[in-house]
């Protein structure tokens, strides 16, 4: 499975903002550390904020924060909601555009869907803490104006 430029970047921004739980990080900020383009992170947050992930805070001193602390965002569940988003409900094969002429005796959607189940099960088992090692400011440090 790949994971869609969307899905990738949302989860790159949620890490980003575990590792500097203490700070409100711009838009601008944020497509800078992560080398992205701001339009299409502003589309990500949006999204993100919409399902209560990120806060935002609008003014002078304004950005973005996790909504949460990072332990209670759990890995499996954010990428197959940031997936789903870019997707109809046809599961990892869409056997109805065009019609598929096996459908009726074909099993594999249903195997596809049961593995997809244990993968986002797995990944379940880890919150966005457990993926960091250490702080962000390590790795990548503010720049402060």
């Amino acid at each position: 499975m790949q994971l869609s430029k969307f899905t990738d970047l949302g989860i790159r921004v949620l890490l980003l903002l575990s590792g500097t739980t203490d700070k409100t990080l711009t838009i601008a900020d944020v497509a800078d550390r992560l080398s992205v383009s701001k339009n299409h992170l502003t589309k990500i947050v949006h999204f993100m904020s919409k399902q209560k992930w990120v806060s935002t805070i609008r003014g002078k001193n304004g950005g973005i924060q996790l909504a949460n602390s990072p332990e209670s965002y759990k890995v499996g569940y954010l990428i197959r909601v940031l997936e789903e988003s870019l997707h109809t409900n046809h599961g990892i094969v869409n056997c109805h555009t065009p019609r598929c002429v096996l459908t009726p005796a074909c099993r594999l959607p249903f195997l596809l869907n049961a593995a997809m189940n244990q993968f986002y099960s797995h990944l379940d088992q880890y919150s966005l803490q457990d993926i960091l090692s250490y702080p962000i400011e390590h790795i990548i440090p503010l720049k402060i104006n």
